[in-house]
């Protein structure tokens, strides 16, 4: 009988075993290299000792320093600061553009057009879409259907004031009233189809012209007889094929029904000067700038 210390050696390779076999396969007890096993520890000692130099053990509020004192905050905060310095005559120049005539100054344009695709995408894409196209709620920044206007000073006073917000009294304001409790069904329906209607859409012509008596009385105040809108009060242009939130009958019933009141925040406490003037450039060059 074997004594239960005596090695179990492989007959193939002629090296114990640990003992241990699945299937019948025995696993060889092999020992590591020593190379390996000398990188092994050099790596565990490198990366305590680089846990103890640099950031790393991350604490409630912040994390270890580290001994080195690194940052890569820092680092970034020195090249903004860096890059901002080398700017600064430009910039300047930005800041106090005149806007309608900026194209007059090509390399002014450049820098602004540049700089304004980097505000943009930081700032405006989350809702109006990294190429500006926008979304279902957000205006679509390349066509040429403002609801506020498209010029050069219209696009920086609502970058800088917003829409509809709290924040900023100068902000633009406008509201549409909800007509669920002011017109009933068979009327709001009459409205939907006239607003088809002038739109270029199908829609029922006995309804429609209902329904036209109904818009002249209730909405022409804001989007006009003709329903072509009005800037000065961000009412949409409804005769053109370009919607907001869309201009089916059932979104247009919705949209009658309980109005829309989208927000947009102001910009003029985040962003420079040089900034906004720069955004606008950019929005204004898109396409659909007037």
């Amino acid at each position: 009988m074997s004594s239960k210390h005596e090695k179990d050696i492989d007959d193939v390779t002629g090296t114990d075993t640990t003992g241990h076999s699945w299937d019948g396969i025995k696993e060889l007890n092999n020992p590591l290299p020593r190379w390996w096993l000398w990188t092994f520890y050099i790596t565990i000692i490198w990366g305590i000792a680089y846990t103890v130099a640099y950031p790393a053990w991350p604490l409630v509020s912040s994390a270890t320093s580290g001994l080195l004192g690194y940052s890569t905050r820092a680092e970034v905060a020195e090249d903004i600061a860096r890059f901002e310095e080398a700017n600064g005559e430009i910039l300047a120049q930005l800041a106090s553009a005149d806007l309608e005539t900026l194209d007059q100054n090509p390399e002014l344009m450049r820098f602004a057009s540049s700089a304004g695709g980097a505000v943009f995408r930081n700032n405006c894409s989350q809702c109006h879409g990294s190429g500006a196209a926008g979304a279902v709620g957000y205006p679509n920044l390349l066509d040429d259907d403002w609801l506020w206007g498209g010029d050069f000073e219209s696009i920086a006073y609502t970058v800088r004031h917003g829409i509809r917000n709290e924040e900023d009294w100068d902000a633009r304001y406008s509201q549409m009233t909800a007509f669920d409790e002011i017109l009933s069904n068979e009327e709001i329906d009459a409205v939907v189809n006239h607003v088809l209607a002038i739109s270029g859409q199908e829609h029922d012509a006995m309804l429609a012209a209902t329904g036209s008596e109904l818009f002249l009385n209730n909405c022409a105040a804001c989007h006009g007889d003709a329903g072509m809108g009005d800037r000065n009060l961000g009412a949409p242009n409804l005769t053109d094929a370009i919607w907001l939130y869309g201009g089916d009958a059932a979104t247009l019933e919705t949209t009658i029904r309980y109005a829309r009141f989208g927000v947009m925040p102001p910009w003029g406490s985040r962003l420079s000067e040089a900034e906004i003037n720069a955004v606008t450039a950019y929005v204004h060059q898109l396409g659909g700038g007037e």
